[in-house]
């Protein structure tokens, strides 16, 4: 298929002894096997804290190893009840321990305000992170949480402008900036 750059991804496979760690491995290895020129930017859980299972990911050297932090800490028990900050914050430290180019993603308009917004940008810098997104939550259900605002385009600016300051490589900033946005220049 001639792909440059795959960002995989997958759901969350807590139920999983190795929590899909095995499959993340397999799937890296094979792809630089079959497409050795095909740059890859894995988009993983945190493993839960297991330390061996996050090694076994990112030894087979995917270029980018992005986990997404997702908000600011206040509000991380109500966006995502069965993660923690701080776990993200290690994991991300952990990756960059073993070389690997560090990603994050935050979404916004659940809350936040602009201090927490530029303190998890300061926290993701400082735990190692070299690319963060930042993108505008979008409500996907009714039985998801609500989107608390719409944040402005200067204000995304703002956040790209500061995070750079703040000695971040790269900062992709914008209401319809996921994860996956530009990825291949993520690479550097």
């Amino acid at each position: 298929m001639d792909v440059k750059h795959a960002v995989i991804t997958s759901v969350n496979r807590d139920e999983l002894p190795d929590k899909g760690a095995t499959v993340w491995a397999d799937t890296i290895r094979l792809i630089k096997e079959t497409s050795p020129g095909t740059t890859i930017e894995t988009l993983i859980p945190d493993f839960m804290s297991k330390w061996d299972l996050l090694y076994q990911v990112i030894d087979e050297k995917p270029e980018v190893v992005s986990h997404n932090i997702e908000t600011v800490k206040r509000l991380y028990r109500k966006v995502r009840p069965q993660a923690k900050y701080e776990r993200s914050l290690e994991q991300i430290l952990k990756t960059k321990e073993r070389g690997r180019r560090t990603k994050s993603g935050i979404m916004l308009g659940l809350g936040e305000t602009q201090e927490e917004v530029l303190e998890t940008l300061y926290d993701l810098n400082k735990w190692g992170c070299d690319v963060v997104t930042i993108g505008q939550y979008l409500q996907p259900t009714k039985m998801h949480l609500k989107v608390e605002r719409f944040v402005k385009p200067e204000e995304f600016n703002f956040y790209k402008e500061e995070g750079l300051k703040m000695g971040l490589k790269y900062v992709e900033s914008g209401a319809l900036v996921r994860s996956s946005y530009h990825a291949e220049r993520h690479v550097f």
